[in-house]
């Protein structure tokens, strides 16, 4: 692709015409009495209601400054306003001046910059920093649950944005080995399991040393005795003060590293294995112990000591006094070190950011709400630490059962492994009835990508910080605003076009390729339903860098629906082959363009866009 190919794919349609809007209003302005700059009046446009028009410059502020009325002002502003190029009406609206774009350059604007830009279409080109997102991060005591796995597939698609956004994206997994839940873990399994209390050995299934079952992932296994474990440990002062004691052995050195890992690594590989059926990847783990044996944390401590509010309580823990970054009473006090000198988790946390600051332009993390007072704690402590930058984070709203919330402590869960199985197996029923010419290993691999699509694209589509009640009839739907649909609408794209190939359309499909310009002027007048298709299909990089501005990562999947519905009602609405001669260019554009885009946001999303269903 050439360096102006590269340009006009990356470009947003709708960017030169705001540009253009600004410009003359702000200059219409100025002569009435008020200077206004251009990129404000550039951000205050906004979308109109549907069915009025396409862009909407709101003119309130302005005409209150002026001693008119909103729509006084938008009578005047918009007298005269020059047409032509991009613009075909402009007309006031109650406080707005409303903008209708011409449908010809709309169609070339966009069809053009899809064609060019394939699969770069909606991505930035030029480089904007680099970026940490860390996400997932779940304690390494056995099997991921649904209620978790929402926060890597929001983290996973928020950077995959990130990086078509422009950003160099290095995705973290933090993993805590040495908090007190996987300690327990590598307590319990660092005995004979004849010596395991009775109660956890009966509630676990384990009952001897032997090998791990045939079959069954590794999380499973060693996670079993996770919930029976953690109650006695809280329950018994020994079991508890066995745990504190391992875990000072390994700080000191006493235990190697790789030794007293091997039960979190074990879990850790089984949770990336589920984790790679939606296809979650990680480029980097950081294990909270290192941050200890390396000497990051004790570094922390020690600049903490010195901090403008640091406070010795009575006994000599170290604290910081947060009332000054606007904590409430009950926050306030940040314990940093328990009164003999052992750090607490925050200390750990304090030492990542840390570390994480220094090296990215931006820092993201994807937490769990219940995380946000210990959030809020850290950004204080690190604006004690005076560092001139701050995190970003993005909390997410727990999954609940209609019975309750998921604990995997009390072992009331629906994992992760368990809802995938499950969408397969109702998966390849329903593409083995659709499609019972499909081989055997074609229909497994479809089922397999339908039902993963069909959980990630529901975990996805509702806002992050609203809860989700998690049932299996929404979850695994193939019909409405779901993954399969979209799927099959990319399919149904796919489809058209090697038929339009087969019927002697190969030559035109080919030469549209190059661009929409030659088949100008278009029909007139376009049926409602491609005009509603180009608008939405001109959108996409807008969103894009929307979503990578403020991670409303939900709007992708009601997006992809948005273009699945409209591209099934162009169908009902038009003929495509076998048509009028004079609209196959454009209509044949529209399919090839709506699945692109499609597929691009399925990426985003991290759906499979398949070309058979």
């Amino acid at each position: 692709m050439s360096g102006k190919e590269e340009s006009i794919s990356n470009e947003n349609p709708w960017t030169a015409v705001r540009s253009r809007i600004a410009s003359e209003a702000a200059q219409r302005l100025e002569r009435l009495g008020v200077s206004v700059p251009l990129d404000q009046l550039e951000r205050e446009i906004s979308v109109p209601p549907e069915g009025m028009g396409d862009l909407a410059l709101p003119l309130f502020r302005y005409a209150k400054k002026l001693g008119k009325s909103p729509q006084e002002l938008a009578s005047v502003l918009g007298e005269g306003f020059p047409m032509g190029g991009a613009l075909a009406h402009a007309a006031p609206a109650g406080g707005f001046l409303n903008f209708t774009v011409s449908v010809p350059w709309l169609a070339e604007a966009t069809l053009s910059r899809i064609f060019s830009g394939k699969e770069r279409y909606g991505h930035t080109l030029k480089p904007r920093g680099r970026v940490c997102v860390e996400h997932t991060s779940a304690n390494p005591t056995g099997q991921l649950h649904v209620g978790r796995s929402r926060n890597g597939i929001i983290g996973d698609t928020y950077a995959r944005v990130l990086s078509a956004a422009g950003y160099d994206v290095r995705v973290q997994f933090y993993v805590d080995d040495i908090g007190r839940q996987a300690a327990t873990l590598v307590w319990i399994w660092s005995k004979p399991v004849h010596d395991w209390p009775e109660n956890v050995r009966e509630r676990s299934g384990i009952s001897s040393d032997g090998p791990k079952p045939e079959g069954m992932k590794p999380d499973e296994w060693r996670g079993k005795p996770y919930p029976s474990a953690s109650e006695v440990v809280k329950q018994e002062e020994t079991a508890a003060r066995e745990v504190s004691d391992l875990t000072s052995r390994f700080e000191r050195g006493e235990i190697p590293p790789a030794e007293y890992r091997k039960v979190p690594k074990d879990i850790l590989d089984g949770v990336l294995a589920t984790l790679g059926r939606v296809h979650i990847h990680f480029d980097e783990f950081v294990w909270e112990s290192d941050l200890i044996l390396d000497g990051s944390v004790r570094k922390t401590v020690g600049e903490l000591e010195h901090a403008p509010h640091a406070v010795r309580l009575e006994g000599g823990a170290l604290a910081i006094d947060a009332s000054a970054q606007g904590l409430p009473p009950d926050l306030a006090k940040v314990l940093i070190t328990r009164s003999d000198g052992t750090h607490l988790y925050i200390a750990r946390d304090l030492a990542y950011h840390t570390r994480k600051l220094a090296e990215f332009d931006r820092v993201i993390d994807v937490i769990g709400e219940d995380h946000k007072a210990h959030f809020r704690s850290l950004l204080a402590v690190l604006s004690e630490m005076g560092l001139p930058r701050k995190p970003e984070v993005l909390h997410y709203a727990f999954v609940s059962l209609p019975e309750g919330k998921m604990s995997t402590r009390a072992g009331r869960i629906v994992t992760l492994d368990d809802l995938l199985d499950e969408a397969h197996s109702r998966a390849l029923k329903e593409v083995t009835e659709r499609r019972a010419d499909l081989p055997p290993d074609e229909a497994e691999h479809v089922a397999e990508s339908v039902g993963a699509g069909a959980v990630r694209f529901h975990l996805l589509s509702v806002q992050p910080d609203k809860p989700i009640v998690f049932r299996w009839e929404d979850a695994l739907s193939f019909e409405g605003k779901s993954g399969p649909f979209v799927q099959y609408s990319y399919a149904r794209a796919s489809s058209l076009l090697r038929k339009a190939k087969d019927s002697g359309e190969g030559p035109l499909l080919a030469d549209l390729e190059k661009g929409i310009t030659k088949y100008l002027p278009l029909p007139e007048p376009l049926d409602p339903r491609e005009v509603d298709l180009l608008r939405s299909l001109s959108r996409f990089p807008a969103l894009v860098r929307r979503v990578s501005e403020d991670g409303s990562v939900h709007l992708l999947p009601l997006y992809a629906h948005e273009v699945s519905d409209r591209l099934n009602s162009f169908y009902q609405a038009v003929r495509v082959l076998g048509g009028e001669a004079q609209s196959l260019p454009l209509r044949l554009a529209l399919v090839a363009s709506a699945r692109q885009v499609l597929g691009n946001t399925l990426h985003l999303i991290g759906v499979e866009p398949l070309e058979r269903m």
